[in-house]
């Protein structure tokens, strides 16, 4: 009987020996199930709300990493139609109504620096853009908000002598660009827009200086590297709604397809806005899709990083 208890107790001990030492692969169903029960999510930024910190006419809620430099080259050739285009010009190819060359360097990851130059107007432009707020997997914050702030200076550009003092020659404009990304697939962005031109512009009686814009851009993804991009912006301006005959404005939209290769983003663009930057497009865009007085555009955005540790552009 002695022999049988000592047995017994040491097949107990064993036991539980064992079933303290086990390793953690070997652990139930069960356990699993319960660790995951307690386990609470983390919420991730979301990131490539869009594919570039431009879109067609004006810029995204994405930023430049730090480092990083982005190099623009965004070009506007002439009216497809009317009497400007056809094909004395080529379907407006032998003309370029802007060119813009542009820069922006991330500070750090939410800050970037921009500077670039257009040829609509000869203006010169230095800008500041800043991300406040970023969306987040968990929806806690369901869309980013970016800051951008931009002074243009039209430092060559001279039209009936409407720059009567050299501080007459600035225009700025300050944004809120909110987007959401709502899915793998699809994003969509606003953009509150103020404008603000020294001397009026275009030169014309009765314009105003400043005004305030709206902004609407969407992205489609339709294959892992190409998506279609649509841009379009409303000045909120009673000269321009009134404005009839040949002085009569429009408001600017563009459609486009947006293909990524690797470290560049290329934009194929059809819009009726001559200007590319934005001071320029909001106040200034006379031409009328029904006309055929839209054109067709490119956009290319490099990006270059200086990370030493980097292991590979953005």
């Amino acid at each position: 009987m002695k022999k049988l208890i000592s047995l017994a107790a040491c097949a107990v001990i064993s036991t539980a020996v064992w079933a303290q030492t086990k390793p953690a692969e070997s652990k139930t169903a069960a356990d699993s199930l319960l660790n995951s029960m307690d386990s609470t999510p983390k919420a991730e930024p979301v990131i490539a709300t869009f594919k570039s910190t431009r879109l067609i006419l004006g810029a995204t809620t994405e930023t430049v990493k730090k480092n990083n430099l982005n190099f623009l080259v965004i070009h506007r050739f002439g009216d497809i139609g009317g009497s400007e285009g056809g094909g004395k010009t080529l379907l407006g190819l032998d003309n370029s109504s802007d060119i813009y060359i542009g820069f922006e360097y991330g500070v750090s990851d939410n800050l970037d620096i921009d500077f670039g130059r257009s040829k609509f107007a000869q203006q010169v432009d230095l800008g500041l853009k800043y991300a406040i707020v970023h969306q987040t997997s968990d929806n806690a914050t369901p869309f980013a908000v970016t800051l951008l702030g931009k002074a243009g200076i039209k430092a060559y550009h001279a039209d009936q002598g409407e720059f009567p003092t050299f501080a007459d020659r600035f225009a700025y404009v300050a944004q809120a660009i909110i987007a959401r990304k709502f899915s793998s697939n699809f994003s969509l962005q606003l953009t509150p827009t103020y404008v603000r031109n020294n001397s009026p512009f275009p030169f014309l009686a009765g314009n105003e200086r400043s005004f305030f814009a709206m902004g609407i851009a969407g992205r489609l993804k339709v294959t892992k590297r190409m998506g279609i991009v649509v841009d379009y912006a409303h000045p909120f301006s009673s000269f321009r709604s009134n404005a009839t005959g040949d002085n009569a404005f429009y408001d600017p939209l563009g459609i486009g397809i947006e293909i990524e290769t690797g470290g560049h983003v290329f934009t194929i663009v059809f819009s009726n806005a001559k200007a590319i930057t934005e001071t320029s497009y909001l106040s200034a865009s006379q031409s009328d899709w029904g006309k055929g007085q839209f054109r067709l555009g490119f956009t290319i955005s490099r990006m270059f990083s200086f990370n030493k540790k980097a292991k590979k552009a953005y």
